[in-house]
């Protein structure tokens, strides 16, 4: 487990599996997270697709992968590393947040610096990516006050709700992460949490 300020970074649970994962790609999340798919999916496509990533995981797929979850125990998503390449020590990063309500608050924020720190920490890798779409500017936000730059565009790479939408790839290398205590601070995290914590005890 990877403890933050708002969320620790847990391994995933059958619920996640049977309830959460089935519920947040028939939300509003999906189209954020996927880059405007948003078809509705049954519990027997999401169970398939767990057995694919599974045989994935037994021919040599790399990734790493947890649940977020607050502090009070509401999981609230998911974020990881897709594909890392231990060769070139690079990662590809993912995050997804299913439950509206945890939107803005500062939790994608907290996982995000825990999960950099792992991958830069533990895993020793150098170089990290990810990608989202530019209708997602909560998302470019988030990314570009954790240390991440812009470093491609692709015109028109993706169609939401019948719109032709740019997709845009964010990188950071380790000599540019500045640590997760420095960027704790500069963001301000720790007093949000005790806000937080503080209306929640109220």
């Amino acid at each position: 487990m990877l403890s933050g300020l708002l969320v620790d970074l847990v391994p995933f649970t059958r619920e996640w599996y049977q309830e959460k994962m089935h519920a947040y790609w028939n939300n509003e999340s999906r189209l954020w997270a996927t880059m405007g798919e948003c078809m509705p999916i049954s519990r027997a496509s999401i169970a398939r697709i767990v057995e694919e990533r599974a045989r994935g995981r037994e021919r040599g797929y790399s990734g790493v992968h947890f649940m977020m979850r607050t502090k009070d125990g509401v999981t609230i998503g998911s974020i990881g590393l897709n594909w890392v390449d231990y060769h070139s020590r690079c990662g590809y990063l993912g995050a997804w947040i299913g439950e509206e309500d945890y939107w803005g608050g500062g939790y994608g924020t907290d996982a995000l610096l825990l999960l950099v720190e792992y991958a830069f920490d533990w895993l020793d890798l150098r170089r990290l990516a990810l990608g989202t779409m530019a209708l997602n500017v909560r998302a470019q936000r988030n990314v570009e006050k954790c240390g991440f730059r812009l470093e491609g565009r692709e015109r028109q790479a993706t169609l939401v709700n019948g719109e032709w939408v740019d997709a845009l790839t964010y990188g950071m290398l380790r000599e540019e992460w500045p640590g997760r205590e420095a960027l704790v601070e500069r963001l301000g995290l720790r007093e949000k949490a005790a806000r937080r914590y503080a209306s929640q005890e109220e």
